[in-house]
């Protein structure tokens, strides 16, 4: 008789599990505490216009490399139409320099060269180092829980010629490696191009190697799109989700996980269950803190997490020229503005020119993501009208700071859409809000989770709680991992389809 999985979330993770957990025999069921698939990967509809949530660019999303082929066994890519960015980032001074982080890494070296001609073997160097990354397919595959010596020495062989530049540049950080450089313009802004915290240089090169490659696109409807197509696969295999079911409780016995709890006091049983929701709900709340090392406990206390947001949305009555598309556009202020206690120098923001699903014709969605402060929203959100008209004057700010470098855009914003941590906390269960788990830095880097909790049968975890870095590889691989180690453990042969 086949064993049945309980999994709790729908996002990438949880969807994923269920989709190779079909493949694999199981009979599994998702509970869902919002209405749609996706968690984090979503979108949502405001007067005419669909803001998009999350996607920016998908690793993997051409044929030719591991990612592609795990996001076609759960059905996310086929049919789908991929948009290939012609620049990744533009980052505009005050005095009329602008750098353009292009995604052909050819034009990229000629660019910074032009820009700061006396930095030509830093440049080379950096430029060197994401050509090498072009030719890396990473060996994703397998769960590293299951590697035995031989798959080490496979790996080994695989990824030789890459270690040293791996260990190299997985300890330098965007802002350390921008000191190098001698021109003033290029130390300011590089750092701006991943604009996260002690963010490894490595990271930066894989992704603009994935962006050579044209395996980094945006694929057209966006993210809730995207994650529909995955839910399609997963209910074509038989899975079943109920949506509008959070989970209050994991039901344990003899040290088993035996099911879950809803919030409405029903029980569900099965042999296995996974978590794909948040972490600490998990641990703390659902498992009531019962099952926790020390080691588990240090990275709530200590682990430093993606920022939380404030992410404003726009609706604008004008179609951007292609002088826009695909970019992500980074401008300097006049004068410092402080938005919700933060004090702003730039603003970035997103142009959705390039997906007319997103806009009704001839107008376009932006999108303005602002790193924030969780507390500070938890305590405004005690009176209600003072939360409104915070998010109320934010739209405000961030029209005007537009309307300066886009003159006219005020007079063009039709729909004006604010979401703050607590709202993605409200939605997803995320932790403070934040929207991708822990932060991917120099430290993090080579931290290895485990998916199992110390004591605890029959449960796993899975997505960007387990795995540092977040994002929509992460939820597919950390699915995939999961189910992997079920099926070892069952000693059964893990295997896969494609629809």
């Amino acid at each position: 008789m086949d064993k049945s999985i309980i999994i709790i979330g729908a996002g990438i993770a949880g969807l994923s599990a269920g989709c190779y957990g079909q493949m694999n025999g199981y009979k599994t069921r998702i509970f869902e505490m919002h209405t749609t698939p996706g968690g984090l990967c979503t979108a949502w509809k405001r007067r005419g216009y669909l803001i998009d949530g999350c996607i920016h660019w998908l690793t993997g999303s051409s044929p030719g490399n591991s990612f592609y082929r795990l996001w076609e066994e759960v059905g996310a890519v086929q049919g789908r139409t991929m948009v290939d960015p012609e620049n990744f980032i533009r980052i505009e001074g005050k005095e009329g320099k602008v750098f353009i982080v292009y995604t052909d890494l050819h034009r990229l070296e000629q660019h910074m060269k032009e820009l700061a001609p006396e930095d030509k073997d830093i440049i080379e160097e950096f430029i060197n180092a994401a050509l090498i990354c072009t030719r890396l397919d990473m060996p994703i595959e397998k769960a590293p829980e299951l590697y035995s010596p031989i798959d080490g020495l496979k790996m080994m062989f695989t990824m030789f010629p890459y270690l040293r530049l791996m260990r190299k540049w997985g300890k330098i950080s965007l802002t350390d490696f921008a000191q190098r450089f001698k021109n003033p313009f290029l130390r300011e802004v590089f750092p701006l191009v991943q604009d996260v915290p002690d963010f490894p240089i490595i990271g930066l090169l894989t992704t603009l190697a994935f962006l050579h490659n044209k395996a980094a696109g945006y694929p057209l409807g966006g993210s809730l799109e995207f994650a529909r197509g995955i839910e399609r696969r997963y209910l074509d295999l038989g899975g079943e989700v109920h949506y509008k079911s959070p989970i209050a409780k994991i039901l344990v016995g003899n040290d088993r996980a035996v099911g879950v709890q809803l919030a409405d006091g029903s029980e569900h049983h099965s042999d296995i269950v996974i978590s794909a929701a948040d972490g600490r709900s998990t641990i703390f709340d659902m498992l009531e803190g019962k099952y926790v090392s020390e080691e588990i406990q240090g990275y709530y206390d200590k682990l430093p997490i993606f920022s939380p947001l404030i992410y404003i949305s726009l609706g604008v009555a004008h179609s951007f020229d292609e002088s826009h598309t695909a970019a992500g556009i980074n401008f300097p202020l006049d004068e410092p503005v402080t938005i919700a206690r933060q004090e702003l120098k730039r603003l970035p923001v997103h142009i959705y020119n390039f997906d007319p699903t997103l806009a009704p014709e001839g107008k376009t969605l932006l999108t303005v993501m602002i790193d924030s402060d969780y507390e500070y929203w938890k305590k405004l959100s005690e009176d209600s009208e003072r939360y409104r008209a915070e998010k109320e004057q934010i739209a405000d700010q961030v029209v005007a700071l537009l309307d300066r470098r886009f003159p006219g855009l005020a007079k063009q914003v039709e729909m004006r859409d604010v979401a703050t941590p607590l709202t993605f906390e409200r939605y997803t269960g995320n932790w403070q809000g934040t929207y991708e788990g822990w932060l991917l830095s120099t430290k993090t880097l080579n931290v290895r989770m485990s998916k199992t909790l110390p004591g605890l049968n029959n449960f796993y975890m899975a997505g960007h709680w387990v795995m540092p870095g977040g994002g929509l590889p992460t939820g597919i691989m950390a699915g995939r991992y999961v189910t992997q180690i079920i099926c070892k453990n069952d000693k059964k042969k893990f295997v896969t389809s494609t629809p």
